[in-house]
């Protein structure tokens, strides 16, 4: 029986614990701007192990993640979670504001032309 590896790509490793849903999505982050421990990497094959600092964009949320372990597969969120730290987790989001409801101008929707009828016929 082979010993587990010592290192893992970077972009597995990020699929593996399940911040990303694909590889190639991972690979693109990867090559967009991520950092390991403070260095810029440009290549999704850069070999990552237990200790290293991974910093990247996801979403609109800049992530700081410390490596635990190196998975062997893809597995379940309690699995994949204890595969790594989370050093800053995300701050909780304001909501985002609400597009504006029909205001007078340009076409109402089917539901705001019922309202508006529905209002006229009271007035009558």
């Amino acid at each position: 029986m082979s010993e587990p590896a010592t290192k893992l790509r970077i972009d597995k490793w990020l699929w593996q614990a399940r911040f990303f849903k694909t590889r190639s999505l991972a690979a693109k982050i990867v090559t967009g701007g991520l950092r390991v421990n403070g260095q810029p990497i440009a290549k999704p094959a850069f070999s990552v192990g237990a200790g290293d600092v991974l910093t990247f964009s996801q979403g609109r949320d800049v992530r700081v993640i410390k490596v635990i372990a190196l998975g062997t597969r893809r597995g379940p969120a309690p699995e994949a979670q204890a595969l790594y730290e989370d050093l800053d987790p995300p701050a909780p989001r304001a909501p985002e504001p609400q597009t504006p409801r029909f205001d007078g101008g340009g076409r109402p929707t089917k539901r705001d032309r019922r309202q508006l009828d529905k209002h006229r016929d009271m007035l009558e």
